[in-house]
């Protein structure tokens, strides 16, 4: 089994892939700068045992971190479980050349989405990642990692409206069925999940003109990503486990044919 780690700066997601590097179990945990390397390790094998599985089983593991405080963390409990652990760096060699004015700047999990989004679906692709951040990576058609776009949550968006305007309430983060919210609850809904579809659309359609591939797929990750496909039509495809199979194919060096 390997294990792919995802540490971004809100959750943590980590997963068993079989050899065919099929996911097999996934967890979600929130990411903790105070948690200790020991906390950490206890963690893990806590999930493993509640899954059933071994840790002897896992033979081979990879982290991709965003909080390198977390990513020492991760390494060193790693580093007793499991025979052999890598990092994630984008230097790293990869199916796709890194083609920005600073590659070492570049996150683990874009370059891990970029490699994944390769593999499955080809080049040109576009992956737009809702996570902390809403991110969309972008491979041209010659393989390239060429850059994106960094923009600010949904979550983030949702925390800032409920922490200055005292009158909303916490609601649910779900779609809406219509963009018009006849309450304060799905005007909130609305403007937070529409909103953010609609963000994608409109990043999308120029990243496409710019590439000049109208037809390129995109594909939708990250925790929200399901939530917000219900309000556009703009997703070739919602792949909850993109990232973590990219970490696996950056760790064992395979190669995409597509």
């Amino acid at each position: 089994m390997f294990l792919a780690v995802d540490v971004g700066n809100s959750q943590t997601t980590f997963a068993l892939l079989d050899d065919a590097g099929k996911t097999v179990a996934i967890w979600r945990c929130k990411s903790d700068p105070k948690e200790t390397s020991d906390e950490l390790e206890l963690r893990l094998r806590g999930y493993l045992a509640m899954g059933g599985f071994a840790v002897a089983g896992v033979e081979r593991a990879a982290v991709a971190a965003v909080v390198p405080v977390l990513e020492r963390g991760w390494l060193r409990a790693l580093g007793r479980l499991v025979p052999r652990v890598d990092a994630i760096r984008p230097n790293m060699e990869a199916p796709v050349a890194v083609a920005i004015p600073r590659p070492e700047t570049l996150g683990a999990d874009r370059l891990a989405n970029a490699v994944a989004a390769l593999e499955r679906y080809g080049a040109p692709v576009l992956v737009v990642d809702f996570g902390t951040a809403t991110n969309i990576d972008v491979v041209d058609a010659e393989r390239r990692f060429v850059g994106g776009v960094i923009s600010p949550g949904l979550m983030i968006s949702a925390e800032a409206l409920f922490a200055r305007a005292a009158k909303l309430a916490n609601v649910a983060i779900e779609c809406p069925t219509h963009a018009i919210g006849g309450t304060s609850e799905e005007a909130l809904q609305a403007g937070l999940v529409m909103g953010a579809a609609a963000e994608a659309e409109g990043l999308v359609a120029r990243i496409r003109a710019e590439l000049g591939a109208p037809d390129c797929p995109v594909v939708a990750t990250g925790g929200l990503a399901r939530t917000v496909s219900r309000a556009t039509e703009c997703f070739t495809a919602v792949d909850g486990d993109l990232t973590l199979r990219g970490i696996r194919l950056l760790a064992l060096g395979q190669r995409s044919d597509s």
